[in-house]
């Protein structure tokens, strides 16, 4: 049995672990599917509750859950740790801080604050920051946005 010397701590087995590519393809698939549906129905259902009295609370909570839910799903798919170092490369990482600053601001806001006003507006920066973090995966597209604005204002 060969012995590995830790490597930041970790060893080739746990690194292996965390990366995700001890599980098979399709596992993974299937993992990547159950969160990206899970996130879908959160969302969804904290929009149907926002309609009950004091509703805004469920839908911050669950809206929030739908997105962190959306968010691990593709962990299934590159790994944790490869996810973790695409989040905070320097082209995403302002998109990113923003984005898990309004997770927890929302969560905050509903919860411990009970400001219903600030939930919502939390919510909505959580949409556009998610939304701008998920653009910066597809080449040349915060161009376009970018340049559609940009017209749309001139």
């Amino acid at each position: 049995m060969v012995i590995q010397e830790p490597i930041n701590g970790f060893t080739d087995q746990s690194i292996e672990v965390l990366d995700a590519s001890s599980l098979s393809f399709n596992t993974r698939l299937k993992w990547f599917a159950i969160c990206f549906a899970s996130g879908i129905v959160f969302s969804i259902l904290g929009t149907g509750l926002l309609w009950l009295p004091g509703g805004i609370k469920l839908f911050a909570v669950f809206y929030t859950l739908g997105n962190i839910a959306a968010l691990a799903s593709t962990c299934f798919l590159m790994g944790p740790v490869k996810q973790l170092k695409k989040m905070f490369e320097t082209t995403r990482l302002l998109a990113t801080i923003v984005m898990l600053l309004c997770f927890i601001l929302t969560l905050c806001a509903a919860l411990w604050w009970h400001k219903k006003g600030l939930a919502l507006l939390f919510c909505i920066l959580q949409f556009l920051s998610m939304t701008w973090y998920s653009l910066s995966y597809i080449p040349y597209a915060r161009d376009a946005v970018i340049k559609c604005c940009s017209s749309l204002l001139s």
